[in-house]
């Protein structure tokens, strides 16, 4: 296999024996730059799949490699029995970005996602009085919240569950956007309700207007938490801070991972008030290197990044002027396309072909997108991507579609 050349550090060789996952483009990716990414033989591609990768701020932002490389020289990785100095400030930071009291670092959108189903479960039984062994959880059907055990046991995707049985019980899937669904599912052991605000996987699927209020009034009548899976919506991507922003919502629990750390390594946090995060007792939980310096210290520029609102404003009039190249496709090869901030979901007219087939063509074109879903491919670009970029990828989608 070829040699792989990182923008900083020791070069890395792609043994021939790694299983690759996630059905990836063919390519080997030796250096990024802002919206743009270079392979390991110096062709360049526009990345408009940053977000799936968590490059939310663009590739090698200057103001996050500084951040990485000042905590390179001080302490990098310390064991969980140690605290560095970094850590406080980037829990207080992101606690109030989201207003909230408490923040447990993690390390990936799973471990995340993972830790709320816990706290979820430990609240049932210690605040709401569920019997033991009781608590259940209400998700959504098309739902992507990871590929632990755990978590693919209440997906009805067969590609991420299938053969990963036995399936660990204690979850209701309800239709996603079916506020009324969610009400009819809660009984007396339902300890939460867990959503994405957007469901990204599924294809960027917006829900309808007011779903997500509903679920906050449904939540707070029948005494349940309300959770956030933000770890692909939240944090600038769709011109709010959090996709539940959108709404005026907010939830008892925002799950966040991907871009919290800024393409540089991997940086995860459930964030929540005492009364809820707080059920989680010294010694219960945690994660070697959750919070470990190097991620706080990204995570703290991150949040920092993001408090001034110029990335949330960045997004929204990007994809004001995406939407205006996309939409009118539809009917020339696009049957449908949603957008919420600079985040799309383009639906491919299957006459054209498949989402992947497309996604392969854009790739011989110089344009990285994700399929999904067979006919969906994915749009989602760094922030930092300039207007005059997009106008370029969305000629290279028209020509690729013949339209």
């Amino acid at each position: 296999m070829t040699a792989l050349e990182p923008g900083v550090g020791a070069e890395v060789t792609a043994e021939p024996h790694v299983a690759h996952n996630y059905h990836p483009l063919p390519v080997n990716i030796a250096r990024g730059d802002g919206a743009w990414v270079t392979d390991v033989e110096g062709k360049r591609y526009l990345d408009l799949l940053a977000a799936y990768s968590a490059v939310n701020f663009g590739h090698r932002h200057p103001a996050l490699v500084a951040a990485l490389t000042e905590q390179l020289g001080r302490v990098t990785l310390t064991s969980r029995a140690f605290m560095s100095d970094r850590l406080e400030p980037f829990a207080a930071a992101l606690a109030t970005l989201a207003g909230k009291d408490m923040v447990l670092p993690m390390n990936t959108g799973a471990e995340a996602v993972e830790t709320g189903i816990k706290v979820a479960r430990a609240w049932g039984y210690r605040v709401k009085g569920i019997a033991d062994g009781k608590a259940r959880i209400i998700v959504a059907a098309g739902n992507f919240h990871g590929r632990t055990t755990t978590i693919v046991s209440f997906s009805d995707d067969e590609e991420a569950r299938a053969d990963f049985g036995p399936y660990t019980p204690g979850f209701d899937i309800v239709p996603y956007g079916d506020a009324d669904a969610i009400a009819a599912a809660i009984t007396d052991d339902t300890a939460a309700v867990l959503i994405e605000p957007i469901q990204g996987e599924g294809g960027v699927v917006i829900p309808p207007e007011g779903y997500l209020r509903r679920i906050r009034e449904i939540c707070d009548e029948k005494n349940v938490l309300f959770i956030a899976d933000e770890i692909q919506s939240g944090l600038g991507r769709v011109g709010e801070t959090f996709a539940c922003d959108r709404e005026g919502v907010v939830p008892d629990l925002y799950l966040l991972g991907k871009a919290l750390g800024g393409g540089i390594l991997p940086v995860s946090a459930v964030v929540g008030n005492a009364g809820v995060l707080g059920v989680i007792r010294p010694g219960e939980h945690g994660s070697t290197f959750g919070g470990n310096p190097l991620a706080a210290a990204v995570g703290l520029r991150v949040v920092e990044m993001l408090e001034s609102g110029e990335f949330q404003e960045r997004a929204r009039a990007l994809g004001a002027h995406l939407a205006a190249g996309l939409e009118p496709l539809i009917g020339h090869g696009v049957t449908r396309v949603r957008i919420a901030g600079l985040w799309a979901g383009v639906d491919i007219d299957p006459a054209k072909g498949t989402g992947r087939e497309i996604a392969e063509k854009l790739l011989d074109r110089g344009v990285l997108v994700k399929d999904t879903h067979g006919q969906t491919i994915r749009i989602a670009p760094p922030l930092v991507i300039r207007a005059t970029e997009l106008d370029w990828a969305v000629e290279q989608l028209k020509l690729v579609l013949g339209a």
